[in-house]
């Protein structure tokens, strides 16, 4: 038997999150030399993402929102990357494949044949929930396909086509523009001939929105927002990364028939500002539409990996990441991502569980 290292829920927070809310628990174990009938399959994991929207998911399974709520005790799921090792001869997948999907945040998972996606699982990602088969035949790191070839990436690429109606001159304004989602947003704007606007929270991460293509980049933190798009506005397409008191003076600069895309990580921890001027959507004929990705899976995945993945390669697609390693760093990883504090950059945060020795 070997040793299955698991992340595990263990307590729900009351406001911020804490180390305690986590469990790294080193007491399961798997048979990986186990004979495989049925289409099973093992697999090892090699890498799995942390996302700001995982902090709703650590709340009483009671309450419902549009994501599962995490089992206590149980290992943590999340999206993640993973090889074959083990393969029945009637499995749909080979020794030597890569898969992509929602994952517990574990060493090694055991495939079944037939793999159940849980009503409110479908909900949140869409149809297509089960593990996926990633070629990566433009040579990417395998931790882009959890970030910007993975959900983050769909979530800019897809929620732009749907509800951002950009046309060529008009002036966007991303916030959170270093961050996953941002910063293909600040990059898809720009393809449409789009001004954009991109505010984050140092002087390094402002670099960086310049590099992505940003016209003008701010740091919410010295900078004067409304005199910044006073000058520079009015605002025609507002991705909500943020939320809360910022989107109040964000209201005030929008242009007329203006497109908000709602985001909203500001009431992640359970408070939400109460935003006072929303008389603004109906003087200024305002549209704000709240989404999730698997809304547009269905419409726009072939597109995506069809197009994305290319792009990154060739770096017409700018991204970057946050590497923490081992799967016992998972709670640090996640605790400084909600708190913008990420140790070794910024970007996408990830952790490394294993290398990827098929190679």
């Amino acid at each position: 038997m070997t040793t299955n290292a698991q992340l595990l829920f263990n307590a729900i927070p009351k406001g911020e999150p804490t180390s305690d809310s986590f469990k790294y628990d080193t007491s399961s174990t798997i048979d990986l030399e186990q004979e495989l009938s049925n289409g099973a399959s093992i697999v090892k994991l090699i890498c799995v993402s942390l996302d700001p929207y995982m902090r709703g998911r650590m709340r009483p399974a009671e309450i419902k929102s549009y994501s599962p709520a995490f089992e206590l005790h149980k290992p943590i799921t999340g999206h993640g990357i993973g090889v074959v090792i083990r393969a029945a001869a009637d499995s749909k997948y080979k020794v030597g494949d890569h898969v992509y999907g929602t994952v517990p945040y574990q060493q090694y998972l055991f495939v079944p044949g037939q793999q159940t996606v849980d009503e409110e699982t479908k909900k949140f990602l869409g149809p297509q929930a089960s593990l996926r088969v990633i070629k990566n035949e433009e040579g990417l790191p395998w931790s882009a396909y959890i970030g910007a070839a993975g959900m983050p990436g769909k979530t800019a690429f897809m929620a732009w086509k749907e509800i951002a109606d950009a046309k060529k001159g008009e002036v966007a304004f991303i916030s959170a523009g270093s961050g996953p989602v941002g910063q293909m947003a600040i990059q898809m704007a720009k393809a449409d001939g789009l001004k954009v606007i991109s505010s984050a929270g140092s002087d390094e991460k402002v670099a960086f929105l310049k590099e992505l293509g940003a016209d003008v980049a701010f740091n919410y933190k010295t900078d004067d927002a409304k005199k910044i798009f006073a000058e520079h506005g009015p605002i025609d397409v507002n991705w909500v990364n943020v939320g809360g008191k910022s989107f109040e003076e964000e209201l005030e600069f929008m242009n007329l028939h203006g497109r908000i895309i709602g985001g909203w990580i500001s009431a992640y921890n359970g408070q939400s500002f109460g935003v006072r001027n929303l008389f603004q959507f109906v003087a200024k004929r305002l549209m704000m539409r709240g989404f999730i990705v698997g809304d547009f899976e269905t419409k726009y995945v072939d597109e995506f990996y069809a197009t994305i993945p290319k792009k990154l390669a060739f770096g017409d697609l700018k991204f970057k990441e946050c590497k923490y390693t081992g799967l016992e760093n998972a709670p640090k990883a996640f605790l400084d991502m909600l708190a913008g504090k990420q140790s070794g950059g910024f970007g996408k945060v990830f952790v490394q569980i294993s290398d990827d020795d098929t190679a």
